[in-house]
């Protein structure tokens, strides 16, 4: 998931609309945040909400949670559970409500004005969140809980909290000097400034290295519709009679698979690969160099060798040694397989009687050409039986009726922030509503790249409240009229951000601090990848692949070639991924005397002491442009992908093993895994679920790492 752009304000716990007595509010009543939406599951109004609005509902929310916290720390009565941890999960009831809305809007639809609201916020709110965790008087009470937790005869989700607040406020610093402490609050408040301003330069430079052509010519081998799609877009960029092709996250470009003039093939990726390394406003090459080193500076001041040593230990992974080992027994073989993948490119350009040498820029034009030779067809004769709302209603929402019994009935009477956002209800098996589901599938020039799911309204017990849950896609939007056909990667990409989306609505948990997605980085991921599966399960492909204008199945040899080439270009698409795993981590894991002062002469370097600095193959994400270790919340965690990914592919034999997609399997992994949060250790969790630890052989048979 890179999932959601969502900061952590505040002390962990402040992620639910909490609905408790607050200190009296110097808000306007007229706020829509003064008060929790009267909306159906506190569905946010988005309707009422204007930009003016967040600036004073954050300062008034702060205030409050400032006030609530510290009447729990100046409590004069001995501490306990329910005064203290308890009291501390039920403060910030306006800053939540606010962060969820403001956070989740500037990723999916900003504009400049949230833009300076978010840089102006962002210390603010490290600030804020230090207030809390560096409180003394705070953490005693915690201290002196935690140190008789034996004896308190907790449940053992109360008793999982109290042990989590304990290591969340040592990691936070609790224990340091005063004057550390200061320091550290210096270094909170530039790490948030320069997260913000790298998220923004990203968004900002995408828009501005959007590829433009004089001629229909030059974009020769794309469909008619999106020709004219580029000339509408720049037109509507005051670029009337040219043609503009926008560049998305990623370092590869969707285009380049299909565009026949090898020179705007090369300028589309030289544009992609430039980005914010070219000087200009939005260069972000100092930017993360300092964010590099303040991070590296923090982590030694909290006694850690470095900030990956610091996030990893509170990951599953544990340590850099167990990550580097995973990335290094991946790298030779992923690599390997790569140069054959590349072989085979060039027979198919010599043959084609091409006078050059494979090229990034050529790669995936000529994987299609090697695909279409090896076994009949390429990925455009899919798309057509891929049309959203098909894949939508009957396969993703589907595979979950199937897996879990639950259904979906659209609503247009909700506000949404776009109007291409569709509502949907959850009900659960027995009829009861579950849940509300945002889908939101288009790309904008005001939302961020890739695709994630974030929670408006995260479920738990304490507060009583039930999730709202959206899910952000990237798709572009066809010209007025058009359908929209997906291809393979975006229907693949759909099942998995459904599986964050279950993860979120399925939550069962007592406190917020637990609810959902809150559970390690390297975990987060396995439950959607095991969603992934029901992608290509013939129950559920049948079901939703159809022909978009005849209705026509996908002819039987059409999936059976689908299924072949399944491990097809996966040395092309492990080697990207492990690139910039091995990126995060070389930047995260060095020390303070370490920090470069040359990006791309260091990122050159980290990929040839990683064995995967194959020119053919550029990392997926480049230092200038990363935005899930450098803005978003994957800083060390990149590599959790492939982590959580060996769990999914084992639990992939599990639902095999045992029939399938049937709701005894899916009740299972419901009751064991997705309704339990963050309440449990995560591997401990996988292990009463699969009854071992997961092995790694169904990955790397999934990913065509098995043979020499």
């Amino acid at each position: 998931m890179n999932r959601s752009h969502f900061l952590a304000v505040a002390v962990t716990a402040a992620v639910a609309n909490l609905a408790h007595a607050a200190p009296a509010s110097l808000l306007s009543a007229s706020n829509p945040f003064a008060k929790p939406s009267t909306l159906p599951f506190q569905y946010p109004a988005f309707d009422k909400i204007k930009n003016e609005d967040f600036a004073p509902a954050f300062e008034e929310g702060m205030r409050q949670q400032s006030l609530e916290i510290e009447a729990i720390a100046n409590n004069k009565a001995a501490p306990t559970f329910d005064n203290t941890i308890v009291a501390m999960e039920r403060s910030g009831q306006l800053l939540s409500r606010v962060s969820n809305a403001f956070f989740n809007l500037v990723g999916c639809n900003t504009n400049p004005t949230l833009d300076a609201l978010d840089k102006d916020l962002a210390p603010k709110l490290a600030a804020h969140s230090d207030k809390i965790r560096l409180n003394d008087k705070l953490f005693k009470r915690i201290q002196t809980l935690y140190d008789k937790r034996a004896k308190l005869h907790l449940d053992p989700e109360s008793a999982y909290l109290l042990e989590r607040y304990h290591k969340d406020f040592v990691r936070a610093g609790a224990q340091l000097s005063a004057a550390d402490k200061e320091t550290l609050k210096a270094y909170n408040g530039k790490i948030a400034a320069l997260q913000t301003a790298f998220s923004q330069n990203v968004l900002k430079e995408a828009n501005a290295s959007a590829l433009v052509v004089d001629t229909r010519a030059e974009l020769a081998g794309m469909s008619d519709k999106a020709i004219d799609a580029a000339a509408a877009l720049a037109k509507k960029d005051g670029l009337d009679g040219k043609f503009k092709v926008p560049v998305v996250n990623t370092t590869q470009q969707a285009p380049l698979s299909e565009l026949t003039d090898r020179a705007t093939r090369q300028k589309l990726l030289d544009l992609s690969l430039a980005r914010g390394s070219r000087g200009g406003d939005y260069d972000n090459r100092q930017v993360a160099l300092d964010l590099v080193k303040a991070r590296a500076e923090r982590a030694k001041l909290l006694g850690y060798p470095s900030h990956a040593a610091y996030m990893l230990e509170d990951q599953t992974a544990k340590t850099t040694d167990a990550v580097n080992t995973l990335l290094a027994e991946f790298a030779k073989p992923a690599v390997r397989n790569a140069h054959k993948e590349a072989a085979e490119i060039q027979k198919v350009i010599d043959a084609d009687g091409g006078k050059f040498q494979a090229t990034a820029y050529d790669w995936n034009y000529y994987t299609d050409k090697v695909r279409q030779a090896r076994y009949a067809f390429d990925e455009n004769q899919l798309r057509p039986y891929f049309e959203y709302n098909n894949v939508l209603l009957n396969g993703v929402f589907f595979a979950a009726n199937k897996e879990y019994g639950i259904t979906f009935k659209e609503r247009h009477d909700l506000p949404v922030y776009n109007p291409d956002v569709r509502v949907f209800d959850v009900f659960d098996a027995d009829g009861k509503q579950l849940a509300i589901f945002l889908h939101d599938p288009y790309a904008r020039s005001n939302k961020r790249g890739g695709a994630w799911m974030n929670a408006y309204v995260a479920q738990n017990k304490l507060m009583g409240t039930q999730p709202v849950i959206a899910n952000h896609l990237n798709i572009p939007k066809p010209a007025a009229g058009e359908p929209t056909l997906l291809t393979y990667d975006e229907v693949r990409t759909m099942f998995h951000e459904f599986g964050h989306a279950l993860h979120g609505m399925f939550s069962n948990v007592k406190y917020p601090r637990f609810s959902g997605t809150r559970v390690p980085r390297d975990y987060v991921e396995f439950p959607s990848q095991v969603n992934e599966m029901w992608v290509a399960w013939p129950e559920v492909l049948s079901n939703y692949a159809k022909h978009y204008q005849t209705g026509a199945p996908m002819p039987k040899e059409l999936l059976d070639k689908v299924q072949a080439s399944s491990k097809f270009n996966e040395g092309y698409r492990t080697t990207e991924y492990l690139a910039a795993s091995i990126l995060d981590q070389k930047w995260h894991q060095l020390g303070t005397d370490q920090i470069p002062t040359d990006v791309l002469g260091f990122e050159a370097t980290a990929l040839h002491d990683g064995g995967v600095d194959f020119p053919l193959v550029p990392p997926r994400y480049r230092t200038t442009y990363f935005s899930h270790v450098f803005s978003g919340g994957y800083s060390a965690g990149y590599y959790g992908y492939l982590w959580a990914e060996k769990l999914d592919a084992d639990t992939v034999e599990w639902f095999k093993e045992n029939g399938g997609l049937l709701r005894k399997n899916g009740d299972r992994f419901r009751q064991m895994l997705l309704s339990r949060g963050g309440t449990m250790d995560a591997m401990d969790m996988y292990r009463n679920f699969r009854g071992r630890d997961a092995k790694i052989e169904p990955l790397l048979e999934r990913r065509g790492l098995t043979g020499e």
